[in-house]
This record gives structure tokens, sequence and C-alpha cells, in this order.
């Protein structure tokens, strides 16, 4: 497997490593949005976030939140974006399940979404069409 993250994980790769356990390794990305942008990453492959059993999803949300509040004590930050990119088409880069912990600063002129208006009765359609899969 060419796995950029599987590679990370098996040490033929460097990271900075903020934290590691049985199943989760967590580094510094290498190509930071902001300072102390952290990735969490299971050490088994899964391509995306519904590939993963729901006991790693509880595990790697669990340090996601712990991670979260130490990342912005050791930049500063005052907030941070918690971010799955699922599918090349949100944005994955990398076939590998994880989080992305994006500090955020006043100064970093990162902006919101484009929000869209949809009427009514689109909207009542998509929430019907939801309730109906879930």
């Amino acid at each position: 497997m060419d796995c950029i993250f599987c590679k990370i994980i098996e040490g033929e790769l460097p990271c900075y490593k903020v934290y590691e356990d049985k199943r989760i390794l967590a580094f510094l990305d290498i190509n930071p949005v902001n300072k102390g942008h952290v990735l969490i990453i299971p050490k088994e492959h899964f391509n995306n976030f519904l590939d993963l059993p729901k006991d790693l999803v509880k595990d790697l949300s669990s340090l996601a939140q712990d991670l979260a509040v130490s990342v912005m004590d050791a930049v500063g930050a005052k907030g941070f974006n918690l971010v799955v990119n699922n599918g090349t088409e949100a944005g994955q880069l990398v076939g590998h399940f994880h989080y992305h912990i994006i500090p955020r600063f006043a100064e970093d002129k990162l902006h919101h979404w484009p929000g869209k208006v949809f009427s009514g009765e689109e909207m009542t359609r998509i929430a019907v069409s939801i309730r109906k899969l879930i």
C-alpha cells in the first residue's frame, strides 16, 4: 500500500508526534493551515470516516476533544476547527481517515464557508429524505 500515513505509522517517514497509543497516532501537519495544526489518525488503515468501526470513532473523537485543549494552550489559540474531509470531493488528499485540529486566531484571516439558500420546500424534502434513510 502506498499510503503516506501508513508509512508514518511504520516509521518509514518522520513526523512531529504529539500523541501515540496502540490504536491512534497524532502528529503535526507538515503543511499546516496554522501553527499547531494536528492530524489524528487510526493506526489501522481505513479510507474514510464511514469505514471506521464505531468504537474507534469514539476513541478518536475523545482524543480529539482532549488534544484540542492542549493544542490551543500550546499555541495560544482561542478557538479551533475540527475537520474531516471525507472523499476527494470534500478535499480529502490522503486516503487514510484523519481528523484535523486547526487552531484558530482572530488575525488568521480564514473566513467561514459561503452559505447557500434553499427554498422551504427543498429543505423539507431533504429533511424527510434523510429521516427516511436513518
